[in-house]
C-alpha cells in the first residue's frame, strides 16, 4: 500500500509545478548562483600568463592535476580566482568530522542539535581559511618556479605577486563557500555538491568532442568509442540503481486502547540506503590524494624532497599505488561517514520511546545491534560498489587517454547530485500540493 506522500508524488504534474511560486524562486536562485560561479572561473589571477599555464597543465593532463582541473571546472587550467574551488572546504570538513569523533568536546557539540551544528560549521570555516592560505601560498610560490618553452608562468615575480595571488585565491574559495551555503539555504539541493557538479557538467561537451576527435584521428578505433559510450551508459544505469537501492526494515507499532477506541497497530518501514555515504567518499578520497601531489607538481624537481618526488610519481593517475590508496580511502570514508550519519543506539532508543519495535527483535540493545549489523553489511556492499565504479574506468583513462569526465568519480557525482536535487524538487512539489489541499479543505469547512 502506497503512503499518502507517495500517492501525492504520483499525481504530480506540470500544473502543480507552475503554481509552486516558492519552488520556482528557489530554482531561479540556484541557476543564478551557478551562473555566477561559472563566470568566476574565467576571471584570471593577476600576474599569471594564461598561455604558459595552459601549456604546463596540458603536460600533466593525464595525471592527478587533470582530475583537480576537472573538479574546478577548468578554473585551474585557466588559473582563475576559483582555482582552488571548494576543495579546501571539503578538506576542512573531513578534518572536523574526524576530530568530532575523537575529541569528546566536539562530540558533545554534535549532540547539542542545531546550536552545536552551527558551532562545528564555524570551526570548519576557520579551518577552511587556514587550508586555503596554505594551498594558495604553495600555488603562488610554485607558479614562480614554473617555466615552459613560451616563458615563465608569472609575468612579474616577487612579494607583490605572492600576496595578490594568495589574497585572490583565498577570496575565491571563501566566496564559493558562502555561495554554496546560500544555495543550500535559499535554493534547491546541496550547494557544495552542486558547485562541483556544475564544474564537471560544464566541460562535458568538450570531453565528448575530445573523445570523438580521438576516434576521428585514429588514436582510438570507432568501435572502441562506440563500446565506451555504451559502457558509460550501462555504468550510469548501474549507478542510478545502486543509489536508489535500499533495505526496508519493518517497524511495528503496538495497539493501545483509549476509552472505547483502539489506536496504533500500524506497520511501516525504515529505509536504509545501500550506499549510505553517497558521493562523499570519492570526493573526500580525491581531495586527500590531491594535497601531496599538487605540492609535488608545483615544485622544482631539484629542490623537491625524495619522498615527495616518489609520491608525485607513484600517485599518478592509473599507478598501482594510486589505485590502492584511492580504494582504501573510499572504503574508509564509506564506513566513517555511515557511522557519523547513522547512530544505531540512538535510533533504537528513539524507536523505543515512540513505542515501535522490529518484529522478532527485542527493543533496546538487541535492536541497536540489529541496526549495526544491517548497516555494516549495507556499507560493505556500498563501498565495494564505489570502489568498482571509481577504479574500473581508471584503466581506460590511463591506457587509452579517455577524458577524466567519463571516470567513475565524475559519473557518481553527476548521478548522485541529480538524484538528490530532483528528490528535493519533488519534496517541495509534494509540500506545495499538500498545502493546497489543506487550504481547500479549510475553505470547504468554512462554507459548511
Amino acid at each position: 500500500m502506497a503512503s499518502a506522500a507517495e500517492q501525492l508524488a504520483a499525481n504530480l504534474n506540470f500544473s502543480s509545478f507552475a503554481n509552486a511560486t516558492e519552488l520556482k524562486k528557489r530554482i531561479w536562485f540556484t541557476l543564478g548562483a551557478l551562473i555566477v560561479y561559472r563566470l568566476g572561473t574565467y576571471i584570471p589571477v593577476p600576474g599569471v600568463d594564461a598561455t604558459v599555464m595552459g601549456q604546463l597543465l596540458a603536460q600533466h593532463q593525464g595525471g592527478i592535476l587533470g582530475m583537480f582541473d576537472m573538479f574546478t571546472g577548468g578554473a585551474l587550467g585557466r588559473m582563475t580566482v576559483f582555482a582552488l574551488n571548494i576543495m579546501p572546504y571539503i578538506s576542512a570538513s573531513i578534518i572536523v568530522q574526524l576530530m568530532s569523533s575523537a575529541i569528546p568536546s566536539l562530540e558533545n557539540l554534535k549532540k547539542e542539535g542545531e546550536q552545536g551544528r552551527r558551532k562545528l560549521n564555524e570551526y570548519t570555516r576557520y579551518l577552511t581559511v587556514l587550508i586555503a592560505l596554505f594551498q594558495a601560498y604553495g600555488i603562488a610560490v610554485g607558479l614562480e618556479n614554473m617555466h615552459s618553452a613560451a616563458g615563465s608562468a608569472v609575468i612579474a615575480p616577487g612579494l607583490f605577486f605572492i600576496v595578490s595571488c594568495v589574497v585572490t585565491l583565498l577570496g575565491g574559495t571563501m566566496f564559493l563557500m558562502w555561495l554554496g551555503e546560500q544555495i543550500t539555504s535559499r535554493g534547491v539541493g546541496n550547494g557544495i555538491s552542486l558547485i562541483i557538479f556544475a564544474g564537471i557538467v560544464a566541460n562535458l561537451p568538450h570531453a565528448l568532442a575530445s573523445l570523438f576527435q580521438l576516434g576521428y584521428t585514429g588514436a582510438l578505433s570507432p568501435f572502441f568509442v562506440l563500446v565506451f559510450l555504451v559502457l558509460a551508459a550501462v555504468t550510469i544505469a548501474f549507478i542510478v540503481f545502486m543509489e536508489q537501492a535500499q533495505r526496508r526494515v519493518v517497524i511495528q507499532y503496538p495497539k493501545r486502547q483509549v476509552g472505547q477506541r483502539i489506536y496504533g497497530g500500524d506497520s511501516t518501514h525504515m529505509p536504509l540506503k545501500v550506499n549510505t555515504a553517497g558521493v562523499i567518499p570519492p570526493i573526500f578520497a580525491s581531495s586527500v590524494l590531491l594535497i601531496p601531489v599538487t605540492i609535488a607538481g608545483f615544485m622544482n624537481s631539484a629542490s623537491m624532497p625524495g619522498w615527495l618526488s616518489f609520491l608525485g610519481q607513484e600517485l599518478g593517475q592509473g599507478q598501482p599505488l594510486y589505485m590502492l590508496f584511492y580504494a582504501a580511502m573510499i572504503v574508509f570514508f564509506s564506513y566513517f561517514y555511515a557511522a557519523v550519519t547513522f547512530n544505531p543506539q540512538e535510533t533504537a532508543d528513539n524507536l523505543r520511546k515512540q513505542g515501535g519495535f522490529i518484529p522478532g527483535i527485542r527493543p533496546g540493545a538487541n535492536t541497536a545491534a540489529y541496526f549495526d549489523r544491517i548497516l555494516t553489511r549495507l556499507t560493505t556492499i556500498g563501498a565495494a560498489y564505489l570502489v568498482a565504479v571509481c577504479l574500473l574506468p581508471q584503466v581506460l583513462i590511463s591506457h587509452y587517454n579517455v577524458p577524466f569526465y567519463f571516470g567513475g568519480t565524475s559519473l557518481i557525482i553527476i548521478v548522485s547530485v541529480t538524484i538528490d536535487t530532483v528528490t528535493q524538487i519533488q519534496s517541495h512539489l509534494v509540500a506545495h500540493q499538500y498545502q493546497g489541499l489543506m487550504r481547500r479543505a479549510r475553505g470547504k469547512g468554512r462554507g459548511r
